[in-house]
């Protein structure tokens, strides 16, 4: 079986994104739409309701390096926040968090960015006190 190349699969995922195909929960696009490279991308989540994230929306920095999709993506978030698979100090999503740390090449953007969702969700962070909205790293 072979594999498809990555421009390829960025466009597919550039196509999803642009089309809003995806959850409306999140969102992802390229950062720069002259980036022939599709390298760096920009990434939306919206908080969780029932939960300190709520009515919140969040804002990412999406690097795909040259070996992507067969490594992760690196994210930063731009917005503070306080989330445990999250560098406090920073805003880098640490590489234990479980999709990036047990990648596989069919995950995607999409992925990485609904399972942030989910672990805003998880008892053991949706409570956890917030920056203020709108505080920047």
């Amino acid at each position: 079986m072979s594999k498809v190349p990555r421009s390829f699969r960025l466009l597919e995922e550039l196509e999803k994104g642009e089309k809003g195909m995806g959850p409306e929960s999140c969102s992802y696009g390229l950062a720069d739409s002259d980036d022939i490279s599709m390298t760096n991308w920009n990434g939306t989540i919206l908080g969780p309701p029932h939960s300190n994230h709520s009515n919140r929306i969040y804002s990412l920095s999406i690097e795909c390096g040259p070996s992507y999709p067969d490594e992760p993506p690196t994210l930063k978030f731009i917005s503070k926040i306080n989330l445990n698979c999250v560098d406090s100090a920073t805003g880098v999503v640490k590489p234990d968090f479980n999709p990036i740390k047990n990648w596989k090449r069919s995950y995607t953007m999409e992925t990485i960015l609904l399972e942030l969702r989910k672990e805003m969700a998880h008892p053991s962070n949706k409570m956890l006190p917030q920056p203020k909205e709108g505080e920047t790293y």
